[in-house]
């Protein structure tokens, strides 16, 4: 097959048609270098460039603070969900809270766990992970312990299809936020945060890297006795560098985040483009809802990940299969959720939404 399609895979994900041509046109020889990406020292000027670029662009978007570092580091999301207890745990402070609100909460927890008493504070799993605590629910139905070291919580759910409007209000207790599949999608104030982390897969590029950004404060003073990959002072300190760093995928990173400045016009804009993506499916679910189950609740929706279900096993096996022959891919849900999940992220062009909304609009009507 020559021809792209229309690419909803929950990661990774697609990309904006002009930074793969421009990684296309730049593969075999970077101008002004004389190699590709993938040649060149992680020590050479050129490629400190592209690190300090990718990294001004984030401080950029995000208005990160200068009291915040900006890291990239391997291992996905799932290094850091051991590093973070690792490095903000300590013997005041031996416990931190936990939001279970999907697959991803459950697996943050599950590692932390083993670094020490995690408190789940506040749990989706009795409805099937389908909504999130309510605005205000810090003083009801959940509250942080006192002496937690730090609240954790995902932004977005990718499996379950949830997502956060609000930022939780943990008092003075640090807030920790896995925003792997909501990165970059719209702004952030980064200061009420004491460490967001994001695997660049979904929204800022390939996998294989992923961004830190964390207060200062809270690695200044951490044990030496940690593995030293495993401290994130040393790779502060090594400016990302203390091992050989995924060149070419900060490389790409660098790339998107141009991107978003320079053709989106910034995060506030791109969050308006997503909203208005996002609510061309969630009306067919709503007007065929007899027809499509939505699997969120309406309030906490996700713009990224629309999930939902047909009324049986045969239609959805049908639904995807059509849609595959119209060139609308990857559009299976999770086994653990079953039905349709249509990941809609930045780079999705509303084309692609379009001719998924028409699909689901035309099936609808021949199958019920």
């Amino acid at each position: 097959m020559s021809e792209r399609v229309y690419n909803f895979s929950a990661g990774p994900a697609v990309m904006p048609i002009t930074v793969l041509e421009k990684i296309q046109e730049h593969m075999l020889c970077l101008p002004g270098v004389g190699a590709s990406i993938m040649e060149i020292s992680h020590r050479s000027e050129a490629f400190k460039e592209i690190l300090a670029s990718a990294q001004s662009n984030l401080r950029s978007l995000l208005a990160i603070p200068d009291d915040y570092e900006v890291l990239f580091i391997q291992g996905g999301s799932r290094l850091q969900f051991s590093m973070i207890p690792m490095n903000l745990l300590s013997p005041e402070q031996p416990s931190a809270d936990y939001l279970i609100t999907g697959a991803w909460g459950k697996h943050s927890l599950n590692e932390a766990n083993k670094h020490g008493d995690m408190k789940t504070v506040w749990s989706g799993q009795d409805t099937n992970f389908d909504r999130l605590p309510s605005s205000g629910d810090s003083g009801g139905k959940w509250r942080p312990t006192p002496n937690a070291a730090y609240l954790h919580y995902t932004s977005n759910e990718t499996i379950q299809g949830v997502q956060f409007k609000d930022v939780p209000d943990t008092g003075d207790t640090p807030l920790v936020c896995d925003m792997s599949s909501d990165f970059l999608h719209r702004p952030v104030d980064v200061s009420k945060y004491g460490l967001i982390y994001a695997c660049a897969q979904k929204n800022a590029g390939p996998a294989g890297v992923t961004v830190v950004i964390v207060r200062k404060d809270l690695i200044a003073d951490v044990s030496e006795d940690l593995p030293g990959y495993l401290r994130y002072q040393n790779h502060a300190a090594a400016d990302s560098m203390m091992n050989t760093p995924p060149t070419f995928g900060i490389y790409v990173l660098k790339l998107i985040t141009d991107w978003l400045q320079e053709d989106i016009g910034g995060l506030a804009k791109m969050h308006e483009l997503n909203g208005a993506q996002a609510k061309l499916l969630y009306d067919v679910l709503d007007a065929n809802s007899e027809f499509y189950e939505g699997h969120a609740q309406p309030e906490c929706r996700s713009l990224m990940n629309v999930t939902f279900r047909l009324p049986s096993k045969e239609l959805t096996q049908k639904f995807l299969a059509e849609a595959a022959s119209k060139e609308l891919k990857s559009l299976a849900g999770h086994r653990s959720v079953g039905g349709i999940r249509a990941s809609i992220y930045n780079a999705m062009p509303t084309s692609g939404v379009e001719c998924l909304r028409d699909f689901m609009e035309d099936f609808c009507k021949q199958n019920s």
